[in-house]
């Protein structure tokens, strides 16, 4: 079977990062084409991908007049590419050396992701020497624990399951009609995965570390619309309509629908607080009650949020020694000596 990859990178406004990520792409022997969506920047993006260049023909970049979005762009980039095997990469993330082949080693797979190391921006030019070799341990990811993995709580760790960055077979994607929803500008990756997952993909999850995601306070996933919310939660009821599920699995994903329903719910109240005043807010709940228990709930856990320990996201801040988190975390018999 060919191991031929295809790297799709959506880029914005990404010119101090694209030249590195472009560049860790390349270097993979696997890597037959990188695909950059110059998605509608204002500043010189697309010319410092150019400068990553190695000249060998494989790399391509289309710009975008105007934004349309990461969906659109990973789309757009999936329609002009030919490779068998897809990867996503990043704008300011970059591939650890040997990354594909390490993934593309395993077998049995529809989707196969692998461990992620988050780090800081300081630290991301020697940070390879500082990776912890872990073996691989496969195991699939099914589609309940994958949608639980998507849940957070205030206070507890989530799975983080929605961060990891899978190869995805296009033989199985074209069979199923499967892409990127273009209307969704929060929680793409994760309606696209859960698709897959609604369809009977395989995702093997391997904990060899291969993935290197800067953290960044500025992340698009921490500004989202409250639009956005909406958008995600009506996803789920798309694929609930559209699949016939076991019962467990309908249960996990109407339980991610009502926890984004209820965060759509609090924003939009606070939004209309804002915008139109207290009447205005409390007219919404009158004319929808069922609001009522997530806007309360809401509000009682902003008011108490500093009685409590703080919590720390994968991408929202780093927890480990010198600068470095991981995805997944290591055990005894999964973690070797550090290289």
């Amino acid at each position: 079977m060919t191991t031929d990859v295809c790297v799709i990178i959506a880029a914005k406004n990404a010119e101090a990062t694209i030249a590195r990520a472009v560049a860790s792409a390349l270097a993979e022997p696997e890597s037959a084409e990188v695909v950059v969506i110059d998605d509608g920047s204002s500043d010189e993006t697309e010319a410092a991908a150019r400068l990553a260049d190695d000249l060998s023909g494989r790399l391509t970049i289309v710009r975008f007049e105007s934004n349309r979005g990461p969906s659109a762009a990973r789309n757009h980039a999936i329609s002009i590419s030919r490779s068998p095997v897809l990867a996503i990469l990043d704008a300011d993330d970059f591939f650890l050396p040997g990354r594909l082949g390490r993934l593309l080693a395993e077998d049995d797979w529809d989707f196969i992701a692998d461990n992620i190391a988050f780090i800081d921006e300081a630290a991301a030019t020697d940070v390879a020497r500082k990776i912890d070799n872990f073996q691989p341990q496969p195991r699939l990811l099914g589609l309940i624990d994958f949608v639980d993995g998507n849940i957070s709580r205030r206070g507890v760790k989530r799975g983080e399951v929605g961060f990891l960055k899978p190869l995805m077979r296009r033989d199985f994607l074209d069979r199923h009609s499967i892409r990127y929803q273009e209307t969704l500008r929060l929680g793409e990756d994760y309606d696209l995965y859960l698709s897959a997952l609604a369809k009977g993909a395989r995702y093997k999850v391997i904990r060899s570390c291969g993935y290197a995601a800067i953290v960044r306070s500025n992340s698009l996933s921490g500004s989202h619309r409250t639009e956005d919310l909406k958008r995600l939660y009506e996803a789920d009821r798309i694929i609930l309509a559209a699949n016939r599920l076991e019962s467990a699995a309908e249960a996990a994903i109407r339980r991610h629908e009502r926890h984004v329903r209820s965060r759509y719910q609090h924003r939009h109240f606070l939004d209309l607080k804002r915008e139109r005043g207290a009447v205005a807010a409390i007219g919404y709940l009158l004319r929808q009650p069922d609001a009522v228990p997530a806007v309360t709930a809401g509000i009682l856990a902003d008011k108490t949020e500093r009685f409590r320990q703080p919590r720390s996201d994968a991408p929202a801040a780093l927890g480990g020694a010198g600068g470095l988190r991981y995805l997944l975390p290591a055990t005894a018999d999964g973690q070797a000596s550090n290289r």
